[in-house]
């Protein structure tokens, strides 16, 4: 990697702006394809950034136009994962050969048991990419793994207003080091995330996994903060079997959480009054990612030939309530 790396951040969204915003604040050469009313904010302000009490607007690059941006030395992807197929196509003129692509997605990536090495290794996640079109558009050995913990929303275009978190954790997809997954560790690092290089990015996405495909789900069905939801003993049960599911069948593929399910729903409920991402969507009228957050773990499930009727039954619910509400772009 050059010492003056060329980044886009793909996706101009709460997470994309805050990445955007805090590595164009450490100097780097940062652009951002958007458009509409974001892209028009982006020119005109650049990437403003509300964190910690203060407002930073950083000067960046913003088009629409991936090929009038060129290839990239780091492409950060930070669009929902419904729109990621045709975001993958659109986006080819950003990656050069040694482009360094970061998915920085909810749920279970498509990339995750392509290498034939793994567990379940050369399946293809249907419920992620049903037609092969990222895996075509996005070459899997320039793909580096990333898990996002930070709380963000847009309040307007252009502006990103940061709540919490500040943790980026990313990872070879083999497993393992290497010295593009430190370089690029380091570049985050400076830019004041807290950034390790992870010798197991794919237990890190599964641990995160654990409440996405619970909380996320399950808000979608009944339309309840996250406090309301656990401290109704019914659902704290189905948690906790939905959790268990998921925590045995990552032990199955080698995938270990270092929580066990109380302690996570726990943590949770420790955030107090929240709503997750998913309502949020319901609530915009945008596409919710229940494929990526749970059909993808069922379809692993039954790739595994693993029962998890718990998970099985919540996703079945969950998208048929989509489908009703005209937010399903299956």
């Amino acid at each position: 990697m050059t010492d003056h790396p060329r980044i886009c951040i793909v996706g101009a969204g709460a997470i994309g702006g805050f990445v955007a915003g805090r590595l164009a604040q450490a100097g780097n050469d940062v652009s951002l394809l958007a458009r509409g009313r974001t892209l028009e904010a982006l020119r005109e302000h650049g990437q403003r950034l509300d964190s910690a009490g203060k407002l930073v607007a950083s000067p960046v690059r913003a088009s629409d136009d991936a090929q009038a941006l060129g290839p990239q030395d780091v492409v950060v992807i930070t669009v929902k994962a419904p729109a990621l197929p045709d975001v993958a196509r659109a986006i080819r003129p950003l990656v050069g050969a040694d482009t360094v692509v970061i998915p920085a997605l909810n749920g279970i990536p498509w990339w995750f048991f392509l290498d034939a090495g793994l567990p379940l290794g050369g399946t293809r996640l249907r419920s992620v990419d049903p037609d092969g079109s990222i895996e075509a558009s996005l070459p899997v050995d320039q793909v580096l793994g990333a898990v996002v913990f930070a709380s963000a929303s847009t309040p307007e275009p252009g502006l990103t207003r940061h709540a919490s978190g500040n943790r980026i954790v990313l990872g070879e997809p083999k497993g393992g080091t290497s010295e593009r997954a430190s370089a690029v560790a380091a570049l985050f690092t400076q830019a004041g995330f807290d950034a390790p290089a992870s010798e197991n990015v794919r237990a890190d996405i599964w641990t995160k996994l654990l409440g996405n495909a619970c909380f996320n789900p399950a808000s979608l069905l009944t339309g309840a903060y996250t406090d309301d939801m656990i401290d109704d003993p019914r659902l704290h049960g189905r948690f906790v079997a939905m959790m268990d599911e998921a925590l045995a069948l990552g032990t199955r593929l080698g995938l270990p959480a270092q929580v066990e399910s109380r302690g996570r729903i726990a943590f949770t409920r420790g955030l107090g009054h929240i709503k997750t991402s998913m309502l949020q969507d319901v609530e915009a009228g945008r596409p919710v990612e229940i494929d990526s957050i749970l059909g993808a773990l069922v379809e692993t499930a039954a790739a595994a030939q693993f029962p998890t009727p718990t998970l099985d039954t919540v996703y079945a619910l969950a998208r048929m309530r989509a489908q009703t509400l005209g937010l399903y772009p299956g």
